[in-house]
């Protein structure tokens, strides 16, 4: 990828430009945009590039320098991108420059085990009951691509090739200034304008501010807007591992009483030697005191951990490059609005990683407000106007509380082993598996095709 670090040529023939810090001395009059992104992660680049390229000029900021953000070692994860957010990417110039490294999930297989887990090559406690979801019963219920065959749930991406690929569409889009690294220090927020202050003592002048800085935003608290926030006394290990056997594009979500423990297939690779090797990306939730001990475990000892709780279905498993964890969290906020302000992505929800849905809410959020504020300019009205802004949080709030609610309660229940919830479980997959209509909703909700879809996630343009 170029060099974004050191842009050449003047600013004004570059149809896209990163501001550095050691610029910010020279900095002149504020900038005047239509939009000013706090945060330049994957929602908020989305969001630029959506808006940019239907004329609403647009100021990206971003704390962190733009190398750090693709680094190996900066983010571990990899996001499940459902067919509706691969929609959204598609429509906005980024999927065709990530699809060669996404890994389609073909089939989902959900089992709940529990109890004794130590003997890897037959876990102890796993129920015989589980759901299996597979691409192919779509076809049934009309759900195809062009091609007439049935799409794949969704894919595995790692965070870090969708942030390369989201700075590479960023550097042909028009109207774009991305001002990295560079944090936003005060704000002011009235019925007229916004103004953002940097901390080198640039200003941004902007008819819409909007809130991408993730679950501690300083934007939300700044506009005073409270979170709802539970602490589900978890923790989740990530990291990239290799196994022996391939995945056939199965995604795995196990479900143990300290959390569900999720398999998820990635694109193979090949070692320094030329050889292939089988990926899974794993998103292993265990209680946050064992954390730090598993953590230090050497790879061959933490690949048996790790098959003790999966087993051996793709024979041997070692982790793969760092290892990472995260204390998981509910947060919901209690509006998305304010003055010449709103959320979108982590700064609105965040949610349990139980359903890989996290950063599909952020897509659809992006959807619904570039849809919003394109409509919103095509027809003269302020872009940051409460009339404009409210159609959004309306639009976005009942899709994001229902996926709220679904997660935290499936949290809640698959994390425990009282016989009881186990009888009651092992019941409803057993019933669960009869009930095909209720398997394609749900297959289809997965895929972000359920309710009243943006255009882009439907595939169409702005």
């Amino acid at each position: 990828m170029t060099d974004i670090d050191s842009p050449r040529g003047p600013a004004a023939e570059r149809p896209f430009h990163l501001v550095s810090e050691d610029t910010a001395a020279t900095a002149t009059p504020p900038l005047r945009v239509d939009l000013a992104i706090i945060g330049g992660g994957m929602v908020g680049m989305s969001l630029a590039i959506a808006c940019s390229e239907h004329g609403i000029k647009t100021a990206l900021i971003e704390a962190e320098p733009a190398p750090a953000l693709t680094d190996r070692g900066y983010d571990g994860r990899s996001s499940a991108i459902a067919y509706g957010s691969q929609q959204v990417l598609k429509a906005i110039g980024v999927w065709d420059l990530l699809k060669d490294q996404a890994q389609p999930i073909l089939d989902i297989r959900v089992t709940d085990g529990g109890g004794d887990q130590r003997d890897a090559r037959r876990p102890g406690g796993v129920s015989p009951f589980f759901v299996h979801y597979s691409h192919r019963d779509l076809a049934e219920d009309g759900t195809a691509a062009q091609s007439g065959e049935a799409p794949p749930f969704g894919y595995i991406v790692e965070n870090r090739i969708s942030r390369v690929a989201l700075f590479e569409r960023l550097k042909a889009c028009p109207n774009v200034s991305h001002i990295a690294p560079a944090t936003a220090m005060s704000f002011k927020l009235d019925a007229e304008r916004a103004q953002v202050s940097l901390h080198d003592g640039r200003r941004i002048g902007a008819a819409l501010v909007v809130a991408a800085d993730g679950r501690q935003s300083a934007l939300r608290g700044f506009a005073g807007i409270g979170i709802s926030e539970s602490d589900y006394r978890q923790s989740a290990i990530v990291c990239t591992v290799v196994h022996e056997k391939p995945h056939h594009g199965v995604a795995h979500e196990h479900f143990l009483p300290a959390g569900p423990f999720a398999m998820l297939p990635m694109t193979d690779d090949r070692d320094d030697e030329g050889h292939v090797r089988h990926r899974s990306s794993i998103v292993w939730t265990e209680d946050p005191r064992l954390v730090p001990m598993l953590l230090a475990l050497d790879d061959d000892a933490f690949g048996a951990e790790i098959e003790r709780r999966f087993g051996l279905t793709l024979g041997r498993v070692r982790p793969l490059g760092p290892r990472f964890s995260y204390p998981l969290k509910l947060l919901v906020a209690e509006k998305y609005l304010a003055d010449r302000m709103v959320l979108v992505g982590d700064a609105a929800h965040g949610i349990h990683p139980i359903a890989g849905q996290g950063f599909n809410l952020g897509i659809r959020d992006v959807a619904a407000l570039a849809e919003v504020l394109v409509d919103a300019r095509r027809l003269g009205q302020d872009i940051g106007s409460p009339l404009v802004l409210e159609r959004y949080a309306r639009w976005r709030r009942f899709d994001n509380l229902l996926l709220v609610g679904v997660t935290d309660g499936l949290t809640r229940l698959f994390s425990n082993d009282l016989p009881p919830l186990r009888l009651a479980r092992d019941l409803g997959f057993a019933l669960f598996n009869k009930l095909k209509p209720a398997k394609r909703l749900a297959m289809r909700h997965a895929m972000g095709l359920v309710g009243d879809l943006p255009k882009l996630v439907r595939g169409k343009p702005l």
